[in-house]
């Protein structure tokens, strides 16, 4: 039997020891955000027992050197199962906490142009038909009042808690009806 050189391209080569070692440590990264979840989230992606042992264990400890070989430990009990799941879960997790972020951003850039500027209450009502002006104009007043008299912020709060409601309400009613 003839070595040819074409079938040596088709055989898929093992790892270098790079890719290995790149590839250990994308799973102690992994890992690191295993750890850093809630007790609640852990239980939904369904781990076995010896990895969720691990991980809890992780958890207690704070000296760096052993905290850096349970770590190892987690990213090798990890190259035994298929972390698709997992990434995949842990990524939408994040999207979605990003997606929160960024809205939460979005009300309060609303409360601070409304406190700044008469004109922003047209641009919401354009935006968001279903806003009682009114009480938000009334919530605006009163935060002025409270500002000048350096009371607590409760109409800021009230005012950001109404803009919630009014964007939560438009956003649901702009979803698109699912039919099965």
């Amino acid at each position: 039997m003839q070595n040819n050189p074409e079938n040596d391209h088709n055989e898929a080569a093992p790892p270098s020891k790079t890719q290995r070692k790149q590839a250990m440590h994308a799973l102690q990264e992994m890992g690191e955000q295993l750890t850093a979840l809630e007790l609640k989230r852990l239980h939904e992606l369904d781990l076995p027992e010896i990895l969720m042992d691990a991980i809890l264990a992780a958890k207690q400890i704070h000296q760096h050197g052993a905290r850096r070989r349970q770590m190892q430990f987690i990213g090798k009990l990890m190259r035994k199962i298929d972390v698709t799941l997992i990434q995949e879960k842990l990524f939408a997790w994040q999207n979605t906490s990003l997606q929160q972020t960024t809205r939460l951003h979005q009300l309060e850039r609303w409360r601070d142009r409304l406190l700044a500027d008469d004109q922003s209450f047209t641009e919401l009502a354009q935006n968001y038909p279903t806003a009682d002006i009114q009480h938000l104009r009334l919530l605006v007043r009163n935060t002025h009042k409270e500002k000048l008299t350096n009371k607590p912020p409760k109409s800021f709060r009230l005012l950001f808690r109404e803009l919630q409601a009014i964007m939560t309400e438009t956003a649901i009613e702009k979803r698109p009806f699912k039919t099965d």
